[in-house]
């Protein structure tokens, strides 16, 4: 069997080329690309605000249901009443710009002159009200230790499918080598 490269499974996944891709930063239990790294800006210096994208076809389809259900509502009332996800959220802001930051030096052409990097978790600039749970589930997948993060995605509960769409997508009978 010949092997696919994580680009073209991610491609698949989303179906369309990813835009700004760095690489494949976790994998599901089937070992294909669940979350990817994304660089700040892709090849035409265009900003891409969000560092860590969820592409596991099953779990963007939990989390578009969790925000339909009014989850975005929902979390950014709760950061705003307890101390403690307002605090997981704040350093994880701070996490996301720096590692944006530090991707961005070397990268050159940057349209908005470097704006975006200032922005937090799923392009918010707004500390206090969420704007994509997809980006926090993405960002508490590759970051471990990320509260609310996490605390959204025990929502998704069981977090991985017992079959993988990827596998029927990417015309993959296993996993990636």
């Amino acid at each position: 069997m010949a092997t696919v490269d994580d680009r073209s499974i991610v491609a698949a996944q989303i179906g369309r080329e990813p835009r700004a891709f760095s690489r494949v930063a976790v994998r599901c239990p089937f070992g294909f690309p669940a979350v990817s790294e994304q660089k700040p800006y892709d090849d035409d210096g265009k900003p891409f605000p969000t560092a860590f994208y969820l592409i596991c076809p099953e779990l963007v389809a939990a989390v578009d249901r969790l925000e339909a259900a009014g989850g975005v509502g929902r979390w950014s009332e709760q950061v705003r009443k307890s101390r403690r996800l307002r605090w997981s959220l704040w350093r994880a802001t701070r996490r996301q710009r720096r590692l944006r930051r530090g991707q961005a030096r070397p990268a050159g052409r940057m349209l908005d002159g470097g704006a975006s990097l200032g922005l937090g978790i799923g392009g918010s600039a707004n500390r206090r009200k969420l704007k994509c749970l997809h980006a926090h589930v993405a960002f508490a997948l590759a970051n471990p230790g990320y509260e609310l993060g996490e605390s959204i995605a025990r929502e998704l509960e069981p977090l991985w499918p017992e079959s993988c769409e990827s596998q029927r997508a990417c015309g993959a009978g296993s996993a990636p080598a």
